[in-house]
């Protein structure tokens, strides 16, 4: 009779032991279910990845710094214009 008290020792260990088992079991499931509910709600409000985001983002700052140089070689290209229609202006006037 001293396997009594033994067995149902046992016993108890057992089912805890499956009970934590099914409560593993069932922490995946609702970790699966809750990361493809996750994936759904982005992939519905058009998110870009962080990737994506850093190139536009370089691209960008290369099209701005681009302009700058653009408007500054304009801007001297519209000096050296107007300095020759201003000497055909005055010598007109002589």
């Amino acid at each position: 009779m001293t396997q009594g008290p033994n067995r149902v020792l046992d016993d108890f260990a057992k089912l805890m032991t499956d009970m934590a088992g099914v409560a593993q079991g069932a922490r995946r499931e609702v970790e699966t279910a809750f990361r493809a509910q996750a994936e759904r709600f982005l992939a519905d409000m058009d998110l870009v990845k962080r990737e994506e985001h850093d190139v536009v983002k370089d691209m960008a700052a290369r099209a701005l710094d681009r302009i700058d140089e653009l408007e500054a070689r304009i801007a001297e290209l519209e000096k050296s214009s107007a300095k020759p229609r201003a000497s055909k202006a005055k010598a007109a006037e002589d």
